[in-house]
This record gives C-alpha cells, structure tokens and sequence, in this order.
C-alpha cells in the first residue's frame, strides 16, 4: 500500500496554516512548501514524549498524518524524522507530487533517519521536514550537487550505488547523514515510525525544539545544561537566558503549546530520577 494523501478537507487548513494556496506541483511551488513548513512545523520531541507517557501500547503511539497536523494546527506541534516526513510526504502526494520515502544513516547510527525523494521535471529532489533541510536538494550519481540557502550551504556527493553523503556548512557536523536512496514501503516505514516509541528509540529522554523564529535559527536541548535557548547565525551560537519557569519560556518561544511543553519537562525530568 501507498502512503495514503491527506484528505482534501485536512489539506486545505494545512496549506492555510501555512500561508499559501494550491498550485500545480512545480519545483517553485515545492520551495514554497519547504520554507513555509521550516517555519511553521518545529522539530521536537515534546508532543511524542507526551504521546508514549499517555499510551500504554507502543503500537498506537505513533502520530499518523491527521494527528501530526492536528497538533500543529491546534498545539503548534511537530515532531521528529519519522512522523515529520511521513505527514509532510502525505500533504505533497495530496498536492500531486510523485515520490517515497527513505530511510537512511547517520555515522554509526544504521536506520535512524528519514527523508523523502521527490521527482519533479524528471530530476530527483531529496527533500527532508526531519532534520531538516531548509530546500529541495538536486540528488544524481553523476557528480556532486550543490545548494546554498540563506541557512545552510549543502552538497549532495555520490557515494557507491544510490548511496549520497548530505553535507552541510557551515556547521559542526559537517555530515548531515548518508543517504540510501532506496524507496521503503509504506508497511515497512510504519513499523520503522512505531519501533522509534520502544525502548531503543530516539529522543524520547530529552526535550529538543530546532525552529526558525523571526528569520533566525534557534534550538532548545534539555540534555544541556544550564538550559539556555540556543540562537545560530553566521556559523555561531548564542546562548540566551531563560527568564522564569523553563517549560513556559520554551513554549512561548517557539509557539508551541505550553501544557504540553509542561507536561514533557514533567515526564524527562521524572525519567531521570
């Protein structure tokens, strides 16, 4: 089976909720789609480590498309590799964009990260609402691609048979992951999603927030403290003070929904007890 499309009804209020209008599935309109949902959608683990605290069955933990967008919608939520890339691919396959899905490296870590490739004019796009990457990136076995954004420069280097390195600068991991470009089935990707709820999954012991606000990149990461707000720019960081209660600091900061923020500072914290 298919990743299924959102539903015409959901689509509608997910393009409304970011700032733009149906348009024919072009590269131009697939740019807009990246940069309005880096801006909208956060990379966090708050509402999933919330979603394993109140679920007693890892197998309906995760957050399929029409509760990822719910939570965004109404919560300002988003989520990690799996669960990003699976609605962001669900609302492109709604708007007419041929793809799949992917799952892939980073370093030693084997099967840890998703992306999405798209074809678009009959070239390749390697598109990721996970990590993510702030723009489509070319992707061929022919030679290097390269991509500068506002954000991050990127090249995308061959690397064996439909295998990639993703690098980006600057930053201080040059080696964002290494792509398999291999399409993963929709069943096979579900159970990847539902794995990342068990005992070995990721980010479930920490609460991590990466957004743009206002033109800038900023971070949150409870495995680093004292806690600060992390705001990159020019290749630097500055750390930025919290001022009163951490959990609502953080919410309102990224938009997000407060007694969630609360209730998974309540739950890491309980978690290192």
């Amino acid at each position: 089976m298919s990743t299924p499309r959102l539903a015409p009804q959901l689509t509608k209020q997910v393009l409304a909720r970011l700032g733009l209008s149906s348009a024919p599935s072009t590269l131009s309109f697939l740019e807009a789609l990246v940069n309005a949902y880096v801006r909208t959608v956060p990379w966090e683990t708050a509402f999933r480590i919330v979603k394993r605290a109140v679920t007693g069955e890892t197998a309906v933990c995760p957050r399929w498309p029409d509760e990822f967008w719910a939570d965004n919608l109404e919560r300002g939520g988003g989520g990690t590799c799996f669960e990003s890339n699976y609605a962001f691919f669900s609302l492109l396959r709604a708007l007419g964009y041929d793809g799949y899905l992917t799952i892939n490296n980073m370093g030693d870590s084997i099967g840890c990260h998703t992306a999405i490739i798209l074809v678009v004019d009959e070239v390749k796009w390697l598109v990721d609402a996970g990590y993510p990457l702030y723009a489509p990136l070319p992707i061929s076995p022919r030679g290097i691609m390269n991509r500068a954004t506002v954000f991050m420069n990127y090249r995308v280097i061959p690397d064996g048979r439909n295998v990639y390195q993703v690098e980006q600068r600057p930053h201080p991991n040059p080696n964002a992951f290494t792509l398999i470009d291999h399409p993963v089935a929709d069943a096979a990707y579900r159970a990847a999603t539902t794995a990342d709820y068990g005992p070995n999954g990721f980010f479930l012991d920490r609460i991590v927030v990466n957004k743009i606000v206002d033109e800038t990149l900023w971070r949150f990461n409870s495995a680093e403290e004292p806690w600060r707000l992390n705001r990159f720019q020019n290749g630097g960081r500055m750390d930025v003070e919290l001022n009163g209660d951490v959990a609502t600091a953080v919410a309102r900061h990224f938009k997000m929904d407060e007694a969630v923020v609360q209730a998974a500072f309540v739950n890491v914290v309980a978690g290192e007890r």
